[in-house]
């Protein structure tokens, strides 16, 4: 009887043991970090040659420290992030072992990597960066930045940008008044204007005689800073009573519907302003035609193709219309011109007249 007893307790125990008790889960191996270019990071380790797979699934759990938290789980050994480095980088790893619907993780593991060297304050601050469709297919880029409060006068400004796996220095800058670099232009890039959420890497180290200057990186992205262009071909005219204006998109790879509009009006009579919002690229208002009107239009991407960016140049104003006020001025300063040059003829005529009496013999 109490043997049958022991069976059934044991039983009952093995029903009630996790399926996954007395699993061990190793944690990787040669976990590195290495920096593969301009504020990138190849983050790689190898499986632990002691963990038993026993039919489950093994993947592995990463978490970004630093500069950002980031979290996310990968079934293979490597990951590259695209972060800023100048302040350090830091994460870790460790393996998960999936058994069904029982999940495992080991201990994780750390690395890190240093701060650029540098003296602080010594970096550039206030960096700020603008690129601009020139032609079909070429993309210009336009940066500004502050010398760091700490880096002495003699400091020299250096600017990388990296796109993709091209990485470029700048060879135009524009200096301040002690000479250090504070612009760069770029006329002609390797950013390609149809792409969307893509990241530019700035990346701006210094030298001095007198200090160590700390590098500084920032991400854009490709949506933010775009510049849109200008609308093209603008035509305004009067139907009546009614103002039409037609113009064609911005130089740019995408098509109408990815451009939205801002339509600015000034009733130069009034003196009233309007900033109307335009989704096609054709617009009819009704407006008092006894006034005269100045316009000017811009765009900017909408949301259907891509995050908007930043806002095209207002385009040169265009005057319509008559303003009654203005034409009887213009028409009381015509008549005032023509009177005044009427008199100074008559003027010079008497004088003449007058001239020849005197010169006649007696």
């Amino acid at each position: 009887m109490a043997s049958g007893m022991q069976v059934f307790l044991l039983l009952l125990w093995t029903a009630n043991t996790p399926q996954g008790a007395g699993v061990q889960v190793f944690p990787p191996v040669n976990f590195t970090l290495t920096v593969s270019a301009l504020a990138q990071v190849l983050i790689h380790w190898k499986p632990n040659p002691a963990q038993e797979q026993n039919n489950s699934t093994i993947r592995y759990d990463v978490k970004i420290l630093s500069p950002v938290p980031e979290e996310y789980d990968t079934r293979r050994t490597h990951s590259v992030r695209t972060v800023a480095l100048h302040n350090g980088f830091s994460a870790c790893v460790r393996t998960l072992l999936l058994q069904e619907d029982l999940q495992m993780g080991s201990d994780w593991v750390k690395g890190n990597l240093p701060p650029l060297p540098g003296a602080a304050e010594t970096s550039v601050t206030n960096l700020s960066c603008v690129t601009h469709i020139t032609l079909p297919g070429n993309v210009s880029l336009h940066c500004t930045w502050l010398p760091g409060q700490g880096a002495p006068e003699d400091t020299e400004y250096f600017l990388f940008y990296r796109y993709g796996a091209h990485t470029e220095e700048c060879h135009t800058y524009i200096k301040d008044k002690w000479s250090r670099n504070t612009e760069c232009r770029f006329s002609s890039t390797q950013i390609q204007p149809g792409e969307i959420d893509n990241l530019i890497v700035i990346h701006i180290n210094g030298s001095s005689k007198r200090a160590a200057i700390k590098p500084f990186q920032q991400l854009f992205n490709q949506n933010a800073i775009e510049k849109v262009n200008i609308p093209r071909n603008i035509s305004i005219s009067l139907e009546q009573n009614d103002l039409l204006a037609t113009w064609e998109k911005p130089i740019s790879p995408f098509h109408e519907e990815c451009f939205e509009y801002e339509f600015y009006l000034i009733n130069l009579k009034s003196g009233n302003k309007q900033i109307l919002k335009i989704s096609s690229n054709s617009f009819r208002l009704r407006i008092d035609v006894s006034s005269r009107y100045s316009i000017r239009i811009r765009a900017n991407h909408n949301h259907i193709c891509r995050a908007r960016g930043l806002w095209s140049d207002w385009s040169e104003v265009v005057f319509v219309g008559k303003n009654k006020l203005d034409n009887s001025i213009a028409w009381i300063l015509t008549l005032l011109c023509v009177s005044t040059s009427c008199t100074f003829l008559l003027v010079a005529i008497i004088c003449k007249i007058n001239l020849q009496k005197r010169t006649e013999p007696f």
